[in-house]
């Protein structure tokens, strides 16, 4: 049986404030919640165990959603709003019914400061590593997650001036694998590889004069790749960093990848070779 729910009509309503402003990353920041719309990832939040702060339902779909969801707990406050106000909120262009309020992931998602330099292979699970320098565009961010867990490669590192992994496009990019997937976020992407050179080799994608074709390279259990900002690439620091280096071979008349699309090539890659 679900828990009783409360009913809000006024767009000054704390909570209704608080969901909204959730949009903008240092509201996320401050907090420590971030917000999430539809269905499908209410059901992947729950099935995670994802800690809900709480849920808004729109008025005329109340009773559907309501049948249809695991219960809620008692730290969940549960609210439905008039259609229109919902509207107002919501960040899908056909609202199925439903935003979620969730306390961050910290337990899955690690945030390594300069301070806690030592701690950083300790953060990191048996196997291979994604890391991304400077990937700034969320959707690009959520198709990588999605694709790290769909290959299974168990750490995404990112370095700290990447796209907010709480941001809405990023999430609904994930589709839910973002509630699965460990993350790591580090303020020195260079000294990471730079440590990460001690589980296994480093591949930094790129076209360099030796890189490796993609294809030809065997990959060990603790290999890391590293893949570059959508425009500029990885960094010459990082570059100089890195063990080895890989290239995609692609058509002639095309420049580069997506790097979403390029980072799910290589963990596929990753995937294949197990």
């Amino acid at each position: 049986m679900q828990k009783t729910t409360e009913i809000i009509t006024s767009r000054q309503n704390p909570l209704v404030s608080l969901t909204a402003a959730l949009s903008e990353r240092k509201h996320r920041m401050r907090t420590g919640l971030f917000r999430f719309d539809g269905k499908k990832l209410l059901a992947e939040a729950q099935g995670a165990g994802v800690e809900l702060h709480a849920v808004l339902l729109r008025e005329s779909a109340a009773d559907t959603l309501l049948d249809a969801a695991a219960p809620f707990s008692d730290a969940c406050r549960v609210a439905i709003l008039p259609d229109a106000l919902f509207d107002r909120i919501s960040e899908e262009k056909s609202p199925e019914g439903v935003i979620c309020v969730a306390k961050r992931l910290d337990k899955l998602h690690k945030i390594v400061t300069i301070d806690k330099r030592a701690s950083f292979l300790e953060t990191l699970l048996p196997g291979r590593t994604l890391l991304l320098e400077s990937v700034r565009d969320p959707g690009n961010l959520g198709t990588v997650i999605r694709s790290a867990a769909a290959f299974g490669v168990p750490n995404l590192v990112l370095s700290s001036d990447c796209a907010d992994l709480y941001h809405p496009r990023a999430i609904r990019g994930a589709m839910g694998t973002l509630f699965h997937q460990h993350v790591v976020v580090v303020q020195d992407a260079v000294d990471a590889v730079r440590q990460l050179t001690a589980r296994g080799r480093v591949f930094a994608a790129a076209l360099e004069p030796h890189a490796a074709r993609l294809g030809a390279v065997t990959f060990g259990e603790s290999d890391a790749v590293a893949v570059g900002n959508e425009g500029h690439g990885l960094s010459k620091a990082l570059l100089d960093a890195a063990t080895d280096s890989i290239f995609i071979p692609m058509a002639s008349g095309v420049e580069s990848l997506n790097a979403g699309v390029a980072a799910s090539v290589l963990l596929w890659e990753f995937y294949r070779g197990r």
